[in-house]
């Protein structure tokens, strides 16, 4: 009985190791699969049914689609970090119906399909993308397939350290349950009307290490539409002139939603460096305010204005000036015509009131 138990588990062993793809550990136990820095062109084939944590990373794979995970319904976290992938075929996720968590930082996306990320069973509530767009393109794309793919269930998306330098309009406007939205690392120097646009239950927001050097009013109205979220806002290019007077009162009335007020300090010029944006209103700036003084801007435009008009002034004298000769000899054959119409009717009117020459009138209209 005994050599029997020890062949049967023999072949166990024999099976489960079998199962296992060329290059990736498996772990039965622990529901596990990984395929770590094993320069794979492509992700194997034979991943065990059972796999619920599938981690194939640090490799060579240029691409993935729709063959790539056939099979794998019970991964529930997929980490494909630091590939070199560039290229996501629409429905690549299709078959993984218990995905939640999938992180494709680190790797180089320069075409994203449309419906790139959809699954079937809309279970996906964490995306990361940290550190994966390959160009400007790819943002215009991603924002297609973040529409597309049906994340309606998507809590937590990272976008940082993408260099990013603008955000389409409404990239995020079906993201309806998104909660925490990761920004920071990039190259962003405005908000926009409608950037934010449906993310009411959002309850983080990390726009740290960007570009700004203000938020104007717009990006304060995207901020006040988002009631819950705590928001990051520290380690941006701050330029403490007149510019910056809303951003700074409106941080003082919202100190409380963001996490790093205190830590908000101008970075421009030289004289307001290091100082809290929290006091700039006690700092002078040298700006005109309302009924203290005329706009400087309006008095700008005013100069402007009366240079423009001053210099086609003096083109229309310089013309008139170089066309003298020709002016004079009109007004004055204007005046000769004038003078032989005057003589005409003239000469008519002492015909008509001479009773002397009345007859011949009549005999000439006879």
């Amino acid at each position: 009985m005994l050599p029997w138990m020890v062949i049967c588990a023999l072949l166990c062993v024999y099976h489960a190791g079998a199962a296992c793809p060329a290059g990736c550990e498996c772990s039965e136990a622990a529901l596990t699969v990984k395929c770590v820095s094993k320069d794979l062109q492509h992700i194997p084939s034979g991943i065990p049914g059972y796999t619920r944590n599938l981690f194939i990373t640090g490799n060579q794979i240029n691409r993935i689609g729709t063959e790539s995970f056939k099979g794998l319904v019970n991964v529930t976290t997929l980490s494909l970090s630091n590939n070199r992938i560039s290229q996501i075929e629409s429905n690549t996720f299709a078959d993984l119906r218990s995905l939640r968590s999938l992180d494709l930082s680190g790797n180089q996306l320069a075409i994203i399909h449309p419906e790139a990320f959809s699954a079937p069973s809309r279970t996906l509530r964490d995306l990361n993308l940290s550190r994966s767009l390959y160009n400007h393109t790819a943002v215009k794309d991603l924002a297609a397939s973040l529409r597309l793919s049906a994340l309606s269930s998507l809590q937590g998306l990272d976008l940082s350290g993408n260099g990013l330098i603008y955000l389409p309009d409404y990239i995020f406007s079906h993201l309806g349950s998104l909660r925490r939205l990761q920004l920071a690392n990039n190259s962003l120097v405005a908000l926009h009307n409608g950037t934010f646009a449906s993310l009411e239950r959002l309850e983080e927001l990390d726009l740290t290490l960007n570009a700004f050097r203000t938020f104007r009013e717009e990006a304060l109205r995207e901020f006040d539409r988002l009631p819950w979220a705590r928001l990051h806002l520290g380690l941006n290019p701050y330029t403490c002139t007149c510019g910056i007077e809303p951003f700074a009162a409106w941080l003082n009335e919202s100190r409380a939603r963001v996490a790093d007020a205190e830590r908000l300090v101008c970075a421009f010029p030289a004289a307001m460096r290091n100082t809290s944006i929290l006091g700039v209103s006690d700092v002078p700036l040298g700006c005109h305010r309302a009924g203290q003084g005329p706009d400087l801007a309006l008095q700008t435009s005013y100069v402007f204005l009366g240079i423009v008009l001053g210099f086609v002034g003096l083109m229309f004298l310089f013309v008139l000036y170089l066309n003298r000769k020709g002016i004079k000899k009109r007004i004055y054959d204007m005046r000769d015509a004038c003078r032989e119409v005057w003589e005409g009717y003239h000469y008519r009117y002492e015909i008509d009131s001479d009773p002397r020459l009345s007859h011949v009138s009549s005999s000439a209209d006879v």
